[in-house]
């Protein structure tokens, strides 16, 4: 039960930290980041306990899903640091341009 109260902590503090510090979009993608990792503990640790390694395929979509994500947040960040040249969430407004 210790482990459950690890990963849904984890868990929160991605989610309270995508709410409070929006500040800069790395810090967005870091949390976002947490989250799925979470969500990949959790799901593979429920596999492993439950002994129902056929559900193995939902922890392998899980990671692929994550990967896309931070590559694609990242390649957005890179795109967002050379038009506005930061990565501020507040200087981000796609009606100037």
């Amino acid at each position: 039960i210790a482990l459950l109260i690890i990963i849904l902590s984890m868990f929160y503090l991605g989610l309270i930290g995508i709410l409070i510090n929006r500040l800069h979009f790395l810090s967005i993608l870091l949390c976002l980041e947490l989250l799925l990792i979470s969500l990949f503990i959790g799901i593979a640790i429920w596999n492993i306990n439950t002994l129902a390694f056929q559900n193995t395929t939902l922890n392998l979509l899980l990671l692929t899903i994550s990967a896309c994500e931070a590559s694609l947040g990242l390649s957005l960040m890179v795109a967002l640091s050379r038009t506005h040249s930061s990565d501020l969430v507040a200087n981000l407004n796609l009606l100037q341009y």
